[in-house]
């Protein structure tokens, strides 16, 4: 028996490999899927099932092209109703992989056709359990998200939901089995998730306030919808693409993978209208960049950034990238369903600017820059762009918070003919912030190099006590 975990770090997601006397299935698959193809061509092993413990919302699964590829059944669990080919497993139903069995467990609350699958060894002892976005380490699903695909459900009775599939399905199970969920610490499909990515039930139901054993109902849904702010605009939309389908990542891959000279990226840009995307860090692209590009670097949480960002996962997009990085780009873009990449800038910002194009640049501060700045005007304009959360917890006094979050409702904040100063946690959200309101006009923004960390390490800003925050999102 093999089970391996394949952690995604930018966007916080296990998705699960599981092979057994020849017969293989894998849970919760990413867009792109050679890597398990491989794997199973290595071991001389068939994928028999995808399994799928809900429609995700933070990503687009690769369940269809996977069983196109391999033959494998897509499953789900009950009320699951797909536009594709599936099969429609019962609570209770086990399903044979080689010597294993995987016992399926309808367990809705998070969505109403979550499910969990338990997996058995070849005789018959429970041996782990895969809980989709049912029960995180430290944490259990939002139950806030379906009620944005599905009439008539609030959070309140998704929640009353979760807390029954818990208490009915889950807990009941021994101690000793191990939790293996679909995200871990970052991802917005929960509020306070461990950094662990594994654990056994039993720590669960001794350490997790939600498996909590005297707590009624009333209070679980109190404590599970307290603190949910507004989910990032593209879940939705990634909840149609994984129920209606969507073009291969082949199709994708090339359609967003063509090289374009800077006459021909600029002529794109002109004639299409497509928001001009630069992954390169923000030291780089704050020196020189294409006049209105947005800046999310691919080293940091790109794709879900790029779903917060970007509203409309049809946005057709221009991308100007390290060498070297375009694909990978690309295929991160299509995790979250931005598949309308038009190609990318061949040889990057420095052809841009041998060519002699128009470039742009926003100003950095050092954070002894910004002390010194402050001691001569007390009143100069500092933003907090982080969540509300960690501005709850610790900020600069008389400092604003406008999270990057929300950034309509931000950029209200900002006067747009005063110099103002923005920073984050480290210095990659503020760059965001200040790349979008330049492409809108914003001329005056400031970034501060280093963030809250480097404000808070020098010793000369003056810091609100820490509390701890009970807004975890």
């Amino acid at each position: 028996m093999k089970i391996e975990q394949i952690y995604t770090g930018c966007l916080a997601q296990g998705a699960y490999y599981i092979e057994s006397d020849g017969e293989a299935v894998v849970i919760d698959p990413l867009r792109e899927v050679r890597p398990y193809v491989e794997k199973a061509e290595r071991s001389n092993a068939k994928i028999k099932y995808v399994f799928e413990t809900h429609f995700h919302a933070d990503f687009v699964s690769g369940h269809i092209d996977l069983a196109k590829e391999t033959g494998a059944k897509i499953v789900y669990g009950p009320n699951a109703k797909p536009d594709f080919e599936f099969y429609a497993a019962q609570d209770g139903e086990e399903l044979k992989v080689g010597k294993l069995t995987f016992k399926v467990l309808h367990t809705p609350g998070h969505t109403m056709e979550s499910t969990c699958y338990l997996l058995k060894d070849e005789n018959g002892k429970d041996i782990a359990i895969f809980t989709g976005d049912t029960l995180f380490i430290g944490d259990v699903g939002r139950p806030d998200l379906a009620q944005k695909v599905v009439a008539d459900l609030t959070q309140d009775k998704l929640a009353g939901h979760l807390f029954d599939s818990l208490r009915n399905k889950i807990m009941p199970l021994a101690d000793e089995i191990i939790v293996y969920p679909a995200h871990g610490a970052g991802s917005a499909c929960g509020k306070n998730m461990s950094k662990e990515t594994s654990d056994t039930l039993g720590h669960q139901k001794a350490s997790n306030y939600a498996l909590r054993e005297n707590m009624t109902k009333e209070e679980f849904v109190k404590e599970v919808t307290t603190g949910l702010v507004a989910p990032p605009q593209y879940f939705p939309l990634n909840v149609m693409m994984n129920i209606h389908g969507y073009d291969s990542i082949e199709e994708v891959l090339k359609r967003g993978t063509q090289a374009l000279s800077p006459e021909a990226f600029e002529t794109a840009a002109n004639e299409t209208g497509a928001l001009i995307l630069d992954t390169r860090d923000a030291e780089t692209f704050s020196k020189g960049f294409v006049p209105n590009s947005i800046n999310i670097g691919i080293d940091g949480s790109f794709a879900p950034w790029v779903g917060a960002m970007i509203p409309d996962v049809k946005q057709e997009i221009l991308l100007v990238t390290d060498e070297g990085r375009e694909e990978e780009v690309v295929t991160r873009l299509a995790r979250v369903g931005y598949d309308y990449s038009l190609g990318y800038l061949k040889g990057g910002f420095n052809a841009w600017k041998a060519a002699g194009k128009e470039v742009d640049e926003i100003k950095r501060v050092s954070v002894n820059e910004l002390a010194d700045l402050q001691n001569k005007d007390q009143h100069i304009s500092i933003l907090d762009v982080r969540k509300n959360s960690e501005y709850v917890s610790e900020h600069l006094n008389g400092v604003e918070n406008a999270p990057l979050d929300f950034i309509n409702d931000s950029m209200l904040k900002v006067d747009k003919n005063k110099p103002t100063y923005v920073h984050c946690a480290g210095g990659y959200r503020s760059m965001i912030f200040a790349s979008i309101l330049r492409a809108r006009g914003y001329d005056n923004l400031i970034d501060v190099r280093g963030g809250f960390k480097a404000l808070k390490e020098n010793g000369n800003f003056n810091i609100t006590d820490y509390v701890c925050p009970s807004i975890l999102l």
